[in-house]
């Protein structure tokens, strides 16, 4: 009876959170790295990958959230109890080096904005990006999921605000925007973009995460109207949340397609900073370095999150805070102290991601599917096979990827 009080008595507004925190993933400096390069290079052509991906988006992370409430387990741990030892820790590689390069793109991301504000050599910048990202989880741990939440919510508003003032400052023509819905490519880079794009927004540990996340905040409530009510209001923290990260992306490639088009050195975040402010003014690129920033220290810290959780729920083994950041911070300061152009490191990270997507996709949808484990709340059958449509059309790009590139 207790169940059935307790989510009656809280508004629905107080069980929104969880969704905004994996958002974070899907507003990252690797998204815009490659939405950046993407509008430059071919203006208003892959405006239909943001629309799609943030679609496909949606449901994923709809599912992950729901496999967290109704098993109580996050994903790691559903997929390892279905496992081998060997293919346990087979299947953590994969996800550990998703890991890696999901810091890649976060702490170079972070470090790419503090050179474009203070003019910081980016391996400093990467190490204050590394420390920060580490502060916010000590306040995870000590204050506690809630504190977290609004941190990072408070962070996500500030990225917001950092990239749709671009797109109000200059807002694109609508019939270029339009014709942008239509799918199609324009060569093999195209199509290297639409992969990093895809990347950059279904992100591997975010479907990883979200399944904990909506566990730890709301735990396992028995079958019935508590567990209705959650599920409901966690598809609207999932579409408010995909919402804004959705505007978001979609700012950021319009924003290049309508002022960076044509322009030389636009193929990097710095190039991109620069034209911006000599198109839009000072203030409009000030307000993209910040929300970089926030960017970069927000999705820091929940890459890091994500990366002790897949550990636990796969090695079955916690590890201290300071090991697991250190885990994957060190090939990123790697990249940066060897002097690999970054922006270019951060979309090739992205592409990375898109290979490690089915991996987490797959063993999502099969689980939400069965109804020995999910119950009444299985997955519809209209539901499952959307599900498999979205993992069949990711892999799909990703074998046509490594076709293009390896024919051109």
């Amino acid at each position: 009876m207790a169940q059935d009080v307790e989510p009656r008595a809280r508004p629905g507004w107080m069980l929104l959170g969880p969704a905004f925190v994996a958002a974070i993933a899907y507003v990252d400096p690797g998204n815009v790295a490659a939405n950046v390069s993407a509008g430059a290079q071919f203006g208003f052509l892959l405006v239909w990958v943001i629309v799609v991906a943030n679609l496909m988006a949606c449901l994923v992370q709809y599912l992950s959230a729901k496999l967290g409430l109704v098993t109580g387990h996050s994903l790691p741990e559903a997929v390892a109890a279905r496992m081998g030892r060997p293919s346990r820790l087979a299947y953590w590689v994969q996800a550990e080096l998703v890991a890696m390069a999901t810091d890649l793109a976060e702490v170079v991301g972070g470090a790419i904005a503090l050179y474009l504000l203070f003019d910081l050599p980016l391996l400093l910048g990467g190490v204050i990006t590394g420390a920060v990202s580490l502060g916010l989880l000590v306040v995870k741990d000590r204050r506690g999921q809630r504190m977290f939440e609004h941190v990072i919510t408070g962070l996500l508003l500030i990225i917001a605000v950092g990239f749709l003032t671009s797109l109000v400052a200059a807002p694109p023509p609508l019939a270029d925007t339009a014709a942008g819905l239509v799918p199609r490519f324009g060569g093999t880079e195209s199509v290297l973009l639409a992969a990093a794009m895809l990347g950059a927004t279904v992100m591997p540990h975010a479907v990883y995460l979200h399944s904990g996340l909506a566990r730890d905040r709301h735990g396992h409530p028995a079958p019935g109207l508590p567990r209705r009510r959650l599920l409901r209001a966690t598809r609207w923290d999932v579409g408010v949340a995909m919402l804004i990260a959705g505007a978001v992306n979609l700012a950021m490639l319009l924003v290049a397609a309508t002022n960076l088009q044509g322009m030389t050195n636009t193929d990097s975040i710095e190039g991109a900073y620069d034209a911006v402010q000599g198109t839009l003014g000072h203030t409009v690129a000030l307000l993209f370095a910040i929300g970089l920033l926030a960017s970069g220290l927000a999705s820091s810290s929940v890459g890091a999150y994500a990366g002790a959780m897949i550990m636990q729920g796969l090695l079955r083994k916690s590890v201290p805070l300071l090991a697991r950041r250190l885990i994957t911070l060190l090939p990123a300061l790697v990249v940066l102290a060897i002097g690999i152009d970054p922006s270019r490191a951060l979309v090739l990270s992205q592409v990375v991601l898109s290979f490690g997507i089915p991996f987490a996709l797959i063993p999502l949808i099969r689980i939400t599917a069965d109804s020995g484990l999910m119950g009444a709340d299985v997955n519809h059958r209209v539901t499952t096979a959307l599900g498999w449509i979205v993992a069949g059309l990711i892999t799909l790009l990703n074998v046509v990827l490594i076709y293009l590139t390896f024919a051109s």
